[in-house]
Order: structure tokens, then sequence, then C-alpha cells
């Protein structure tokens, strides 16, 4: 793996999601100095100093989240990891749950610590199977060993954990459709104001944390704020965990330190493209984040500003390569079909729109396209962006005008011509 000083990283064996090679590897050591020696605030201070991003996909800071939830207000207070992770092209948070499922729940107990947190919640994917299976072991043991419920380890602190399986709703993965399904709801995004760090579950101060941002937290109080941000670049500390997938020869879970020239990353640690072909483009976090192609990520960096700057984002660290010769109508035509299937229905240009977005790609698919689809296309896209309580249908007007952007010569070319600009009928795509 990449990088210079690496937090995630450690060897998997069969039995390193269990509590004895997670002790053996320094674990709940940061626990022990949190109650031992630490003030709740002290946490929150260390956190926000350390500058860690959220890793779920809005890179938010951490700490100053944390800070927004008032210690002694009288209220019951909650955390909640965000463990669906239903991104297309991610499964990090999945290696994580399976691999160190403990780093996890000691992440949350000094979190829980630092908020005035009495109860806390992991909301994991209803699909995931080993992952849920593995979490709710590690949470069997650290309840046998005195680490939940009350007096942990001595110390006067009391906190209880819920693993709630979720109903395979990509939308349930949005932090207040999360709450919903977690209160018995369906899992609808909830309108803001108010924050949920003020009315969150049960409308109570709640903080939503991605799994991988709070399994940062055990390394962060162990080696300090300086530590982490002597890793990655200054707007971008740390590392992150990518989930690299498609045409690449050696897919799967990578930890690279924030700034890692990205060429390199997918040349030599990734193995590049089979039988040598070149980089068409990079779904860089997520399909929710706009592609990049080959010419625009050579000299790019994988840092958050670089992102950024170049019109896209990391996200959810989902990283999707994507070689010469691949079809971008039949790509595109099967995320549209995603973001159909997965809208709620509550908004209406979302409801709508996705829906639209999906007839027309499967219209152009069939050999029917029209003059003035790629106008209508764009048209939606913008009009779907901002209109919408969550963000499921801005992130598939992202996609889909993303990918007109770099490639809208190959949707003129199909539907003037009825088949691809690479061979073969669309509907031969259509159905593969």
């Amino acid at each position: 793996m990449p990088g210079r000083q690496l937090i995630m990283s450690f060897p998997v064996t069969a039995t390193s999601h269990a509590l004895p090679e997670y002790r053996a590897r320094g674990g709940y050591g940061a626990l022990a100095k949190t109650l031992g020696q630490l003030k709740p605030q002290d946490v929150v201070k260390e956190v926000t100093a350390s500058g860690l991003q959220g890793r779920g996909g809005a890179a938010f800071a951490v700490g100053r989240k944390w800070q927004v939830v008032q210690y002694d207000d009288g209220q019951p207070h909650y955390l909640i990891a965000n463990a669906d992770e239903g991104e297309p092209g991610t499964f990090k948070d999945r290696w994580i749950l399976e691999n160190n499922p403990h780093v996890l729940l000691e992440s949350m107990l000094i979190a829980s610590y630092a908020l005035n947190v009495r109860n806390c919640f992991v909301y994991i994917r209803g699909e995931f199977d080993l992952p849920y299976r593995r979490l709710a072991d590690a949470v069997e043991e650290a309840y046998a060993a005195g680490l939940f419920g009350r007096n942990v380890l001595g110390s006067g602190f009391s906190c209880d954990i819920v693993v709630y399986r979720g109903a395979g709703a990509y939308v349930a993965g949005e932090a207040s459709g999360l709450i919903s399904s977690l209160e018995g709801k369906k899992g609808y995004p909830r309108n803001r104001p108010p924050r949920l760090t003020v009315k969150g579950l049960y409308q109570r101060p709640t903080v939503v944390n991605n799994v991988e941002s709070l399994s940062n937290i055990a390394w962060i109080i162990n080696n300090g704020a300086d530590a982490f941000k002597a890793v990655g670049t200054p707007k971008s500390p740390g590392t992150r965990l990518f989930s690299v997938s498609g045409h690449i020869n050696r897919p799967g879970v990578y930890e690279v330190e924030l700034g890692y020239p990205w060429m390199k990353f997918l040349d030599e640690d990734c193995g590049g493209v089979p039988q040598g072909r070149a980089i068409k483009c990079v779904v860089p976090g997520g399909v929710s984040s706009k592609v990049l192609t080959g010419a625009d990520i050579t000299n790019l960096k994988l840092s958050h500003e670089d992102l950024w700057d170049a019109g896209s984002t990391l996200g959810s660290g989902g990283m999707i390569v994507i070689a010469e010769g691949t079809c971008m109508v039949a790509l595109l035509q099967v995320l549209m079909r995603f973001y159909h299937h997965e809208s709620c229905g509550q908004c209406t240009p979302c409801r709508h729109g996705t829906g639209w977005l999906h007839r027309i790609l499967d219209r152009i698919v069939a050999g029917d396209g029209r003059a003035d689809d790629i106008e209508r296309l764009y048209y939606i896209s913008k009009f779907n962006d901002g209109t919408t309580i969550c963000g499921l249908g801005d992130a598939a007007g992202y996609a889909c005008s993303g990918i007109l952007d770099k490639f809208r010569d190959e949707f003129e070319y199909c539907i003037e011509h009825k088949r691809s600009k690479f061979g073969g009928n669309l509907e031969c795509l259509r159905s593969s």
C-alpha cells in the first residue's frame, strides 16, 4: 500500500477481526488513554485540530460537526455510524467491518465519551452479511470484556450500542434518511434546518459519521493531531481508503496518503489497465462524482483540492477505472437506471427527473434517439440540481452532465447512426 505513514493498515489474517488480535495491535489503548487522561472537550479539540474530513462523500470537517453539540445541554445525545455503504463502486467501509470492526467500536466509544452519548448506533446496510456478522461478534466480545455497558473500564463512563440493519435503500445512506429509517419510518430524507446536530434522532442532538471517518479517531487520540496532519497535504490531511474496481489489474481496497500521485497509484500500485489499454476515464469517488478523463488525471494528485480544481470530488472513495473502447452511452444508461430505481419518490424533481433521464437513455440505446435528446438530458439534469431534499437528484444530474460534457460525440453518433461508436448494436450492450 502506498504512502509514508499508514493509519488503517495491518496484517489481515483469518482472525484479525477478533478482539485478541486487535488488542495485540494496541487496540483499546486509545480508549484507556481517553477515559484515564482526557476530558471530553480535550477529545473534541484534538479531533478538530487534526483536520480530519468526513470520508463518506461530503468531506465536512469531523471536529466542526462535533463542536456544534453542547455537552451539558440537559438532553440525550446520539452517535450513529453510517455503515449503509450503497454508493456503486465503494466497498472500503465493508473492508473495515469485515477485517477490523473493533477499530470502529473503540473510536465510537471515544466519540461517545466526547459528545456525552449514552446510546450509540451502527446503521448497517441490509445486504451486508459477513460484515454484519463480524460486527455483531465484535460487539459481543466488547461487552464481555467490559468495554460497553455500565462503568466502562471502571471510569464511570457508560455507553451501549445497537447494530441496526437497513432494508436496502440507497437513499437511507443519506444521514437524515438513515435517521428516519432508524426511527422505524420510511427512509425519507428530511428538510434542513434544523441540523441533525440540533434535532436528529428522536429530535435530539445527533452526530452521524461515516465508518471510515470514525475509525480514524482511535489513531488520532493515540498519536496526536500533529502526527495525523504530518501525513497528506495541508488541506487534505491523513490517509484515505480507496475502493478500486473496473478495468484495472489489481482491484481492491488501498490505503493512500492524500496527495499521492494519481497515475502512479493506478499504474504502479494497482497494476495498470489490462492488455495495456489506455484509461478513457475514471469515476473518482463513487458514481455521484463527475468523471475525469485519462488526460485530466495525468498530473493530478489524490487530494480534495486537486479534485475540486478539476471539477470533481474524491467523494466516497469508490474509484472506477474505465478503459478505452467502452461505450459511454451504455454506461450512462446503467447509471440512470440505478438512480431512477433508488429514488425514494418524495421529491417531484427527483421522482420524475431520474425517470425521464432513464427513459431517454433507454430510447437512445434502443436506436430511437432524437436530435434534441442531448439538450433535454442537460435540461433535466440542471433542474434536478438543488431542487430536492437530499442529493440523489443532484447526483444523478452531475453523473449525466459530467459524462455528456466529456463524451458528447458518442451520444451524437449513437443518435445519428443508431448504433454504438464502438461497433455493435446498442441493444446488445443494453442486455449485456
